[in-house]
């Protein structure tokens, strides 16, 4: 999986589908290279484990402009409770400190947006004078794997788990502009629940399949609670092969077990960590720049992570995406 059910004998952080992130995505909006689209998804199975957005989270996209893996802008993203069967998003996009610390502040790109909690095959969009669009709501869930064939020890058949799944999407359009002066960027993406009077951070993704994949146990809950400051530092204490070493040893010792020498070992995992997804704004190229909702991801990383011993899970991409924002297909 891409980060569905990321937490100890797959279950959602915190037990709630609704904070789960699912998959994100930042690509060159195809019509128009001067504009990126960014994606959040989170809820999978939706919505047989929950049927709307969390009214308490605050739902983050984090832009790291300068590759020192803290966020100088950050787009986030709240929820009102359901009343009679609706529900409405605000947008706000944050710089400097306030993007990088934990709070609900910002500038208001949009407010009162409608939020689609049915299977309407029209999503609907709401669009900012600036150029920004926005959408929210149950859209069919992009992401393509054989699951099954994976927890069966790599035995894949090419069944596409995810080919009838549906997902709870956040899509922004946004000028680059708004994404730094430099097009390469970093993004993640992070769930804030309020606990204690403080907002806390229980769930965040970077790249596809790090988290549940590369840890384990209890490590999932500690993955999802730190900054990506601290992704090579901080120490593990259930993960296989061994514990009491950083997530960095411990991604080292993982691709070691897969064939990759030493040295080659160290310069995959500090690639893949800080867990940042990283992208030029001008270029098309697709993952590992950023991440279409086509890429194939899986193949992508089995090939490397396994040293070319497993290349494909025999999955292509789904065929219901829409050819215009926000591009997702229609919920099934």
């Amino acid at each position: 999986m891409a980060d569905h059910l990321d937490s100890p004998g797959l279950q959602s952080p915190n037990m709630k589908a609704q904070i789960d992130i699912t998959d994100i995505y930042a690509f060159q909006k195809p019509s128009d290279p001067s504009k990126s689209i960014l994606i959040l998804n989170v809820n999978p199975l939706a919505p047989t484990l929950a049927t709307s957005f969390d009214s308490q989270a605050i739902y983050e996209l984090k832009i790291d402009t300068d590759a020192d893996a803290v966020a100088e802008v950050a787009f986030r993203i709240g929820f009102s409770p359901v009343v009679n069967g609706t529900q409405t998003a605000m947008v706000k996009i944050a710089t400097g400190h306030q993007a990088a610390g934990a709070n609900a502040g910002g500038t208001v790109l949009f407010q009162n947006a409608p939020v689609s909690l049915t299977n309407e095959s029209t999503p609907h969009v709401v669009s900012h004078d600036d150029g920004f669009q926005f959408f929210a709501g149950i859209r069919s869930d992009p992401f393509f794997f054989d699951l099954l064939g994976f927890l069966a020890g790599f035995k894949f058949t090419g069944a596409d788990f995810f080919i009838d799944k549906n997902v709870f999407s956040m899509a922004l359009e946004v000028p680059n502009g708004a994404l730094g002066s430099n097009p390469h960027i970093g993004m993640w993406a992070r769930v804030l629940m309020p606990q204690n009077g403080q907002l806390v951070q229980i769930d965040r993704m970077g790249r596809p399949a790090i988290n549940t994949v590369f840890n384990h146990g209890q490590d999932k809950n500690t993955f999802n609670h730190i900054e990506p400051t601290q992704d090579r530092t901080t120490l593990t204490v259930d993960s296989n092969p061994q514990a009491g070493v950083t997530f960095l040893q411990s991604f080292e010792l993982t691709l070691e077990s897969f064939g990759h020498p030493a040295g080659e070992a160290e310069t995959i995992a500090k690639i893949l960590l800080p867990d940042i997804l990283t992208y030029d704004y001008s270029s098309n190229a697709g993952f590992l720049n950023g991440r279409n909702l086509t890429d194939d991801v899986i193949d992508i990383e089995l090939n490397l992570v396994s040293n070319g011993q497993v290349t494909t899970d025999l999955v292509g991409p789904h065929t219901d995406l829409l050819s215009s924002f926000p591009y997702l297909g229609t919920p099934h």
